[in-house]
C-alpha cells in the first residue's frame, strides 16, 4: 500500500452521484484509492468499482470498506486478494479472468497502485499478454506531498522506502544525494529521525519537508533543514503516515584547483575581467574573488 496509508477515511458515509451502470471494456483497470479522506476518490473510480466484473485488491477488507462507504455492492462478483506475499499464486487467476474477456479492477490499500505498492508484475504480464491496461488516476501520497512542500516540482525523484539496515541506508542515500531534483521518500514514522540524521552526515543544510498524515484529521507539514527537523523529532519518532522530501542538493563550493582548471580552459587571449565574470557566474561566486585568482594566474605565466 502506498505509504502504508489506510482507506478508512473519516468514517463518514459518502454519497456517490451518477455511478455508471455500464460495464467497462475488457482489461485491467488500476484504480487509485484515497490515502485518507474517503471522498477523495474519483467518479470514474467509483464507476469501475461498481461495474467491473472481477475485483482484485491488496487487502479485500479495505476495498470492501471503501465500497461500503460509497454505497457500492459486491453483488456476488469475484474478489481476489493480490499482494506482495501471494502475487505469484494470485496472478494466474487475474490473468485467466482477462483471457476470458472480463474487466478486472485492481486497487492497492491506498493511493496509486504500483507506486510503492504491488501490481508491477501484474500490469507487465497483462500488457505482455495483449490485454488493455488502463490507469484510473487519483490520490497519491507522493504527489500530494510534493504539492504542499513548497520545494521545486519541475524535477522530482521518487525513491520509495529506505533500507532498514544502516549500511544499506547510507549507500541508498548516496545513490540519489547528488541528483538535481526534489527527492520524495516514504519512511516509517519510527525511523524518520534516523533517516534525517543519516542525511545530515553528508548534507545537514539540505532543505527538507516532512508531511505527516496527509488528507487526514491531524495533517501536518514540517519545514526546515535536515538538521533542524532532526532536532525537532523525538527519539521515539513520529506517529502516522510519513512522506519526507529533500530539496535540490546544495552546490559544493569549488576548490581553488577547480577554479584554476576552469580558468585555464578559457582562451589565453580572453580579457581577465571577462574570464573572471564567466567563471564567477558558472560557479555562483563573487567576481572579485575569481578576478584576483585570474590576475595571479596571469602573473604566474609571465
Amino acid at each position: 500500500m502506498e505509504n502504508g496509508a489506510s482507506t478508512t477515511g473519516t468514517g463518514a458515509r459518502a454519497v456517490s452521484l451518477s455511478i455508471s451502470a455500464s460495464a467497462p471494456e475488457p482489461g485491467l483497470y488500476l484504480v487509485a484509492t484515497p490515502i485518507g479522506a474517503a471522498r477523495d476518490i474519483t467518479l470514474r473510480a467509483l464507476d469501475v468499482l461498481n461495474t467491473a466484473e472481477v475485483l482484485a485488491a491488496e487487502d479485500t477488507r479495505n476495498l470492501r470498506h471503501l465500497m461500503d462507504i460509497h454505497g457500492i455492492a459486491l453483488r456476488g462478483r469475484r474478489l481476489i486478494t493480490y499482494h506482495d506475499h501471494n502475487a505469484d499464486r494470485a496472478r494466474p487467476a487475474v490473468l485467466a479472468a482477462l483471457e476470458q474477456g472480463k474487466s478486472v479492477a485492481y486497487a492497492s490499500d491506498a493511493g496509486t497502485p504500483l507506486v510503492a505498492d504491488p501490481g508491477y508484475r501484474l500490469a507487465r504480464d497483462a500488457a505482455e499478454a495483449g490485454h488493455a491496461v488502463r490507469a484510473l488516476p487519483g490520490p497519491s501520497a507522493a504527489l500530494a506531498a510534493l504539492s504542499v512542500s513548497g520545494l521545486p516540482s519541475d524535477r522530482f525523484l521518487f525513491v520509495g522506502f529506505p533500507p532498514a539496515a544502516a549500511g544499506a541506508r547510507r549507500k541508498w542515500i548516496e545513490s540519489w544525494r547528488a541528483v538535481e531534483a526534489t527527492v520524495i521518500v516514504f519512511e516509517s514514522p519510527r525511523r524518520v529521525k534516523q533517516l534525517l540524521e543519516n542525511v545530515c552526515d553528508a548534507e545537514a543544510n539540505r532543505a527538507t519537508v516532512i508531511c505527516r498524515e496527509l488528507t487526514k484529521k491531524f495533517e501536518e507539514v514540517m519545514r526546515g533543514t535536515a538538521a533542524e527537523l532532526a532536532e525537532r523529532i523525538p527519539e521515539e519518532g513520529l506517529r502516522g503516515e510519513i512522506v519526507v522530501l529533500f530539496g535540490h542538493p546544495q552546490p559544493l563550493a569549488p576548490s581553488e584547483a577547480n577554479l584554476r582548471d576552469a580558468l585555464a580552459d578559457l582562451p589565453e587571449d580572453m580579457p581577465v575581467k571577462a574570464a573572471a565574470t564567466e567563471i564567477a557566474t558558472r560557479f555562483g561566486l563573487p567576481r572579485r574573488d575569481v578576478y584576483a585568482l585570474a590576475v595571479q594566474m596571469r602573473k604566474e605565466r609571465e
